[in-house]
């Protein structure tokens, strides 16, 4: 399974989102801080999800690093992350 696929097994998981997209953006990226060969380092995600309800967006970015802490580790280099709740445009 490729970071991509993994990241969105655990935000759907864990968040339960009614909207999800990942974007893997690495391409525009190349030759820059944490890029690498092949990618898999810079990705735009945006998700709605009735949990992020009542919180910040401190702290629903907070919740999204915490999922994907291990994809983190293991050499994602940049999420541009875009979080709402499901009433939210």
């Amino acid at each position: 399974m490729n970071i991509k696929d993994r990241m969105m097994a655990k935000l759907e998981a864990g968040l339960a989102p009614t909207r999800i997209e990942i974007e893997d953006e690495s391409h525009l990226h190349a030759g820059h801080a944490g890029a690498r060969e092949g990618g898999e380092t810079h990705y735009r995600i945006k998700v709605a999800s009735p949990r992020f309800s009542g919180k910040g967006r401190i702290e629903r970015h907070r919740m999204v690093y915490a999922l994907l802490a291990e994809e983190i580790a293991l050499g994602v280099h940049a999420l541009a992350l875009q979080t709402k709740t499901p009433d939210e445009p």
